[in-house]
């Protein structure tokens, strides 16, 4: 009780004596008397102008963007700053520490292709990888791309895909140098490193070449950000010359292009924000065939296609498998009426991905927020899994060159066992443990623990809560607590090990994840009962986990700091507005906060996608009426908030910038407790935040600095320990 009374009493000691030093003022932002009015609701957006007029051109050159806004992004910059002063000295500390846990010199173990073997190589002291390749036969390195030169000079720069040809003559990236995600091709000389062909922009980060190594296809965004065309670019010759392959002329579409693990076929899919697809596939040794259709889209039915040689198999929840099964058909009769089921579906498990080789399938199965490795023989029909033992834990399966092979690469982690990299012979059912992620300052596992809790949700399901902590941190409610939560597009919030968490378990902070409706961690109806109508559970399920966690003393009500990015960042908007005095601190990430606005504008980039996942505003006045009862920026009133810091990225086409930045003018304007509300924008970055290694550090430690200042875990430069 001492202890708790210490850790309370020195919390609103410190934030009420900084307060009082503090004399400057947080920006204001003008309220301008903006509405939208639609089926008899006249709806506010006072800080609607933070949004560029001609925010596409800003998303490619942010140089352009209007004075006023970045005048005023900039000053809540330094308002920002300016607020943690306090901790300046801990932000720089936290930074070395996190640094110091991050192996500087590090390679990822190679996968072979024949040949090659590709590979990362990072070296001391440099932000960016350098991508190699091992020969086969000698032993010999080249060097394919040093991402640390050609970074210089940028204040971004990001890979977001490579591919090599299969005669490993060449070797393309797709390279973003400013966080737009507008990516520029640069196809090498693999050999030589040199750049013989980089024509090609405005490209989404997906690239195939062909079979015989002449040609390369890719996805093309448009001014929108959509990827909405599939070209083939003959390497060498000039852009202007490039094939329309295929065009999707619905905007509630995504395009993707893809090669299967065999390399036969090139896979061009167009699919939703749900469960709709249609798939076409151009043999790869024929590349200027016109695509042929095999799956023609049917609403709410994803196909999709890989070969084993002789056979198509397809991961598919068509007829009644919500949770996916797995089918297979003859290469030359691709149609439904010859599938047959080679994996049957089981209600509640959910076969999220397949990976196709020549003799076997592949296939990583979840149920219960627990991942397995699924593998069965194609000729017998002889079935295993690879299980593992820990209470919560995440595999990853690696696709991996080389089709005609025994051996499957897996990744393992859980929250306290670093990132292990398995292969796996599938024949005798052996793995092979090749690389355990060093975490050099002397990472004990043994000083933590993990635990698989449920909390009861307001109608009775059971949420899976993830939770870690050190071994001395006392659960008597004394304990801050860090509560995740992301919870949309049916995407499963993994158990994994981070090495960043570290500097907050050992300094006394528990660790929780909830993993809400809205996700596919129990089945894929976990993702239906938390989007659309049913979105409300999504937050329903984050409150009963924090209320499960007080109830059982991992902390105190106003002593948690919940956390949540993109579409969690919107969680988190909603339960600052639904529960805000069981929170401490809220952290948002780029959060997608501004959802009646931003679903209303058919424009945007993801929009129209998106309406699958929470409803069309424009046109349904259900849907209208639904999301403005939850839509965060517009729920926004005057009410006593927790400390808030929400974070955004300047050139973002995922989550603009002017939604943090609307929300938490909005928020400074309403709230009526003395709590800090914070925005620290990216000038240099999109949704992923800066692109750098260790720039990325700078991001975490703000995030974690904030989390200790406001839960008196440090007094000025002094840190209290709390183990």
């Amino acid at each position: 009780m001492v202890r708790k009374l210490h850790s309370d009493v020195l919390q609103r000691i410190f934030l009420r004596s900084y307060k009082n030093k503090n004399t400057a003022s947080p920006p204001v932002a003008d309220r301008r008397n903006e509405y939208t009015k639609r089926f008899g609701e006249t709806i506010p957006d006072p800080y609607g102008w933070l949004r560029d007029p001609n925010w596409q051109r800003v998303v490619k050159e942010p140089d352009t963007l209007n004075t006023a806004i970045k005048d005023h992004l900039e000053a809540e910059n330094q308002w920002t700053n300016h607020a943690l002063e306090p901790v300046e000295k801990m932000r720089a500390k936290l930074v070395d520490e996190l640094r110091a846990r991050l192996k500087e010199d590090d390679d990822t173990v190679p996968l072979k292709d024949n040949e090659w073997s590709y590979f990362k190589r990072f070296l001391p002291g440099e932000q960016y990888p350098i991508f190699c390749r091992l020969s086969s036969s000698d032993g010999s390195e080249q060097i394919l791309i040093d991402c640390n030169k050609e970074a210089k000079q940028e204040r971004f720069f990001s890979v977001k895909g490579t591919a090599h040809s299969l005669d490993h003559k060449y070797f393309a990236a797709a390279v973003d140098r400013n966080g737009s995600e507008y990516c520029k091709l640069e196809i090498r000389e693999a050999h030589s490193g040199r750049i013989i062909d980089n024509s090609v922009i405005s490209l989404q980060g997906d690239i195939v070449f062909s079979a015989d190594g002449c040609f390369i296809f890719y996805t093309w965004l448009n001014d929108n950000h959509r990827p909405s065309r599939i070209y083939r670019h003959e390497i060498g010759k000039n852009v202007e010359n490039d094939k329309l392959v295929y065009e999707e002329c619905d905007s509630e579409f995504f395009l993707s292009i893809d090669i299967t693990e065999s390399r036969n076929f090139i896979i061009i899919s167009a699919h939703d924000h749900s469960d709709t697809s249609e798939v076409r596939i151009i043999p790869a040794d024929q590349p200027e065939l016109s695509p042929q259709l095999i799956w023609k889209r049917q609403q709410g039915v994803t196909c999709v296609f890989s070969d084993s040689g002789n056979s198509f198999f397809i991961l598919t929840n068509e007829g009644d498998g919500i949770d996916f099964r797995i089918c297979k058909t003859p290469i030359n009769k691709p149609s439904i009426e010859n599938w047959k089921t080679f994996v049957p579906h089981e209600n509640g498990r959910l076969i999220q991905k397949m990976l196709v080789f020549k003799k076997f399938i592949v296939w990583l199965e979840r149920s219960n927020a627990l991942p397995r490795i699924c593998i069965k023989e194609i000729l017998t029909g002889n079935q295993h899994y690879v299980d593992f033992e820990e209470e919560a834990y995440e595999v990853t399966l690696s696709r991996g060159y080389e089709f005609n092979s025994n051996i499957l690469r897996f990744y393992y982690s859980s929250p306290t066992t670093p990132q292990q990299v398995f292969d796996f012979d599938m024949r005798n059912q052996k793995r092979k443990l090749l690389k355990e992620h060093e975490v050099p300052n002397g990472y004990d596992q043994k000083n933590y623990i993990c635990k698989r809790l449920y909390a009861k949700s307001t109608d009775s399901v059971l949420i899976p809560v993830t939770v870690l902590h050190h071994k001395n941190t006392p659960i008597d409610s004394s304990s801050p607590l860090l509560l995740y939560g992301y919870g949309s597009y049916g995407y499963s919030m993994p158990a994994t090990f981070s090495a960043n968490l570290i500097s907050l378990l050992d300094r006394g902070f528990v660790y929780a994840i909830a993993h809400v409706r809205g996700g596919s961690e129990c089945g894929k109806e976990w993702h239906v009962n938390g989007k659309l109508y049913n979105k409300m559970n999504t937050f329903g399920d984050f409150i009963s986990a924090a209320e499960m966690l007080i109830k059982k003393n991992y902390s105190a009500k106003g002593k948690i700091i919940a956390q949540g990015r993109s579409a969690g960042g919107m969680l988190m908007g909603a339960i600052a507005n639904m529960k805000p005095e069981l929170f401490n601190g809220i952290i948002a990430e780029v959060p997608f906060v501004d959802v009646m606005n931003t679903m209303s504008d058919a424009n945007l980039p993801l929009t129209p996608p998106e309406w699958l996942e929470w409803g069309n505003p424009i046109k349904d006045e259900n849907a209208f009426k639904y999301m403005l009862a939850y839509c965060p920026y517009s729920n926004v009133s005057d009410i006593a908030y927790p400390n808030i810091l929400a974070t955004g990225g300047l050139t973002d086409p995922r989550v603009t910038y002017w939604e943090p930045a609307k929300w938490i003018a909005k928020l400074r304007h309403h709230n009526i407790s003395d709590s800090l509300i914070l925005l620290r924008t990216n000038m240099e970055a999109g949704h992923g935040g800066a692109s750098g290694r260790f720039d990325k550090l700078s991001e975490v430690a703000l995030s974690w600095a904030f989390s200790l200042m406001i839960s008196g875990k440090i007094d000025r430069d002094k840190i209290l320990e709390g183990n």
